[in-house]
């Protein structure tokens, strides 16, 4: 088990460390996952004077809105080229290099602790939550949003009903833990109990991804993730094609004038310290 979280771990963090992943996600996923900055933000109970931790912060879009709030924020991601990146993006608000697993904080030093689409790209969320709860004060709260289920997110539901039907999405990667673990509400809540948490909440928010071409979603996705891209990268040439068909005709039925309006909700969830 700690083998192959250690393997997952290396896999995810070389692969987010590429600053070429980390500018397309920039410029193309964020239009979508900053959707649901505002709702984790309200989750979390940020405001004024709160000092807050945004885990894996990635380009610092959650920190650098928390700051806005006029919170004391600080971003931390496991990738030095998201770090560089989100310093550049929001200059006023402080990021380090850290490990979600292993907080580099002491025990009772934050009111929030939030994280944004990035619990599925740990090795074992279940020792991020309980980080969290370390350094969080009593009475602060944690929230974090992740993807909804891909029968509710029609962008991956799309993507890997692709891959099933005309690839494999047993590739070699390194085994990890499901992407939509903590998607579910009913698991998610357990997880906060499970970590120390009380009164966990869970709600869905709804994002649209906005398309301007009906390949732009495989580009999307191959050029800006990493576990994702990797799955396909890793299909014959054959059924690369045919995902990348398969995703064109299902972003066409969704034009909306000039665009393409996919539904991709996300789950946010939260809990207290008791």
């Amino acid at each position: 088990m700690a083998e192959s979280a250690n393997s997952f771990r290396e896999f995810e963090r070389a692969g987010w460390a590429n600053p070429s992943v980390a500018a397309k996600y920039h410029e193309r996923l964020s239009r979508v996952t900053t959707q649901s900055t505002g709702a984790l933000l309200a989750a979390a109970g940020v405001r004024a004077g709160s000092r807050v931790l945004d885990v894996a912060t990635g380009a610092g879009y959650v920190a650098g809105a928390a700051a806005q709030l006029g919170a004391d924020a600080i971003g931390i991601d496991f990738s030095p080229a998201q770090v560089q990146l989100a310093r550049a993006t929001y200059p006023q608000v402080r990021f380090e290099q850290a490990d979600a697993e292993a907080l580099p904080f002491e025990a009772e030093t934050f009111d929030a602790v939030v994280n944004a689409f990035g619990m599925c790209h740990l090795p074992r969320p279940d020792l991020a939550l309980r980080e969290a709860f370390r350094v969080l004060k009593h009475g602060g709260r944690v929230a974090f949003v992740v993807w909804d289920l891909p029968e509710r997110n029609v962008c991956f539901g799309a993507i890997y009903a692709a891959v099933r039907k005309h690839g494999s999405m047993d590739v070699g990667l390194p085994a990890g833990p499901d992407f939509f673990l903590l998607s579910d509400p009913e698991r998610n809540a357990q997880a906060l109990r499970d970590a120390g948490f009380d009164s966990p909440s869970c709600r869905q928010i709804p994002q649209v991804w906005r398309l301007s071409d009906p390949d732009e979603l495989f580009a999307e996705v191959t050029e800006g993730s990493v576990r994702a891209a990797a799955t396909i990268r890793l299909q014959s040439p054959q059924a690369r094609e045919a995902i990348r068909t398969a995703l064109r005709e299902t972003v066409k039925t969704y034009k909306r004038a000039d665009s393409f309006e996919m539904p991709a909700p996300a789950v946010v969830a939260s809990a207290v310290k008791p």
